[in-house]
């Protein structure tokens, strides 16, 4: 671990100074971050270093008490500070997630239990996601953290996604307090690191160290040149691979090959993928000839860099039928998870054939980091596209449901796709979207640009009469915007629906840009105090793909069209 001395003793002295900058900065934000209240307590007892680190914290208490013990030490770096706050948070999940699985064991409910079982598998996500931060800060000189500060806004941030998901999982009355409460003292670690890494450069600035701030501008470009220096590729992207995502599929040589018939290597999916060879370094592809793979399909964390592609999203198709009605959580619903991180599927259709009247019912969950969907197909009704965590993007897909069709808590863009709002159950409205940002410094949000969002022919009909909404707000901190995207009259006038009366209207970011069609007329939407249409170009480049996905460092390696900025 990496040592890194403050320049100039006495900078030591003058943070406290500069306090009051950084409060002020993150004044922005409105409220507490998860829900469970902010701690207020007087920074002034504590060192300085202590009250600028905690400065911008919503749970000073909590952060005070963490770090007081690294304040001690005389020679403590910022970076020893931050490393301390994630490492004591990295503890606290793993406490949590022992206490979690002790508390499982009095659920009687068979859907209550798979959610402590899946509240086990997310917490150990999140320990993994701390660790990796813990380890970035260490290796990383803090004159270039700001160039590092969205890689661990990203990590951070789906620490948070897991550890909501967890409780989520848990409806048993009495077990999910139980659980709620025991996460209380991870999910405010946790927010309070994300504060810290999120005021980096007033922290920095408050001890006096340089930092460089020319590689994060750099990422913020709004157009990639043809000629992007190479190194700009992910280091584990070959020089022979660059050009293998851009080639059309019979160009493609495939690690494997699968065909139901047995004109393939293997028959399932499943077996290619069990064929993944230990410590790969480069492209796994895998060719998936035409076919219904009736099979639950799950590219595991250590399966990274995963390519798979078909002969087209109706010809190769993915299915299931897990729900919610028929005893699944949400989170084991899917047809296909992707999980390992640099995931891309091409030419492949992904569906969850339960119905409306299965309720929850994935067809595609993706958590891998830097993941890309081309030319695919998810349909479904409740809940179809899971985007759960990290940096996605989605360009020229169909995507089809009812309600909460595209949710989770992913920062993620979905660019020149086809949206299908089908016909719910009598009882139901439709609903796009329902983003789960918990925290009002996440990096997450959902981002609809140069779609079309139009009504299935059933629905068709029908379209007037059958409530149809842009979304609704799942999370405290809902964010989603739509952007140059073609609406159709079956948008409901108002645009968005609460959740449950005044839940997250005062602090969810709903937004539109530039849209166009019959439903995209703006002068009859919600007035909540949240919501807002963009009329400065510059508020709106922040969600294209560039800024809003470091899309510039990684996207052209997936081998997907692309804009970086507005399409127009």
């Amino acid at each position: 671990m990496n040592k890194f001395v403050v320049i100039g003793v006495s900078s030591m002295l003058v943070v406290g100074a500069v306090i009051g900058v950084i409060v002020g900065v993150n004044k922005t934000g409105s409220g507490s971050s998860s829900g469970s209240g902010s701690e207020d307590v007087d920074l002034s007892t504590a060192g300085k270093a202590v009250a600028t680190l905690c400065s911008p914290t919503d749970y000073k208490k909590s952060c005070v008490d963490t770090l007081s013990s690294v304040a001690n030490n005389q020679s403590a770096t910022p970076a020893d500070f931050l490393q301390a706050a994630i490492d004591v948070t990295m503890r606290e999940v793993e406490a949590a997630m022992n206490r979690t699985s002790t508390i499982g064991q009095g659920a009687t409910e068979p859907v209550t239990k798979m959610g402590f079982e899946d509240c086990q598998e997310l917490l150990q996500f999140a320990v993994d996601e701390l660790q990796a931060s813990f380890s970035m800060v260490g290796d990383t000189s803090m004159h270039n953290i700001t160039d590092r500060e969205a890689e661990l806004k990203n990590w951070l941030s789906a620490v948070i996604s897991y550890q909501q998901t967890c409780m989520d999982g848990v409806t048993q009355p009495g077990l999910k307090d139980q659980v709620s409460n025991e996460m209380l003292n991870a999910t405010k670690l946790t927010s309070n690191a994300l504060a810290i890494v999120s005021a980096i450069s007033e922290i920095l600035t408050a001890f006096n160290i340089p930092f460089d701030t020319s590689a994060s501008s750099r990422r913020l470009l709004e157009a990639t040149s043809e000629k992007e220096d190479e190194s700009r590729f992910p280091s584990w992207l070959g020089a022979g691979d660059r050009k293998l995502l851009a080639s059309s599929n019979a160009q493609i040589k495939p690690n494997a090959v699968v065909a139901k018939d047995g004109s393939g290597q293997y028959k399932t999916i499943a077996a290619a993928l069990a064929a993944y060879p230990k410590n790969n370094k480069g492209r796994y592809v895998i060719y998936v000839k035409a076919g219904i793979y009736d099979e639950y399909i799950t590219v595991e964390k250590d399966q990274q860099n995963v390519f798979i592609y078909g002969d087209g999203p109706r010809k190769t198709m993915v299915t299931g039928s897990k729900c919610n009605t028929k005893g699944f959580s949400t989170f084991k619903t899917a047809s296909f998870s992707a999980m390992g991180n640099g995931f891309i599927a091409k030419s492949m259709g992904f569906q969850n054939t339960a119905g409306a009247e299965g309720h929850q019912a994935v067809a595609l969950r993706v958590q891998s980091d830097m993941a890309a969907f081309y030319n695919c197909r998810m349909d479904g009704y409740q809940d179809t596209l899971y985007a759960q965590t990290h940096r996605q993007f989605y360009r020229n897909c169909v995507i089809s449901g009812t309600v909460d069709f595209i949710f989770g808590d992913s920062s993620a863009v979905i660019q020149n796709c086809l949206i299908i709002v089908r016909k719910p159950m009598d009882s139901q409205q439709n609903t796009v979207t329902a983003q789960g940002r918990a925290d009002k410094r996440e990096s997450t949000g959902l981002v609809i640009q140069n779609c079309r969002i139009v009504p299935e022919q059933k629905l068709y009909p029908l379209r007037l009469k059958i409530p149809s909404f842009l979304g609704r707000p799942w999370k405290q901190y809902s964010r989603t915007v739509i952007m140059e995207t073609e609406l159709g009259d079956l948008i409901q006038p108002a645009g968005w629906m609460p959740w449950d009366g005044n839940f997250a209207l005062d602090t969810l970011y709903y937004a539109e840009y530039a849209n166009r069609g019959p439903g995209a007329a703006t002068n009859n939407r919600v007035k909540w105090k949240g919501y807002k249409v963009i009329t400065n170009r510059n508020e709106a480049l922040q969600f294209t793909a560039g800024p809003f996905l470091q899309g510039s460092s990684w996207l052209r390696s997936t081998g997907a069209p692309y804009f970086l900025g507005f399409k127009n």
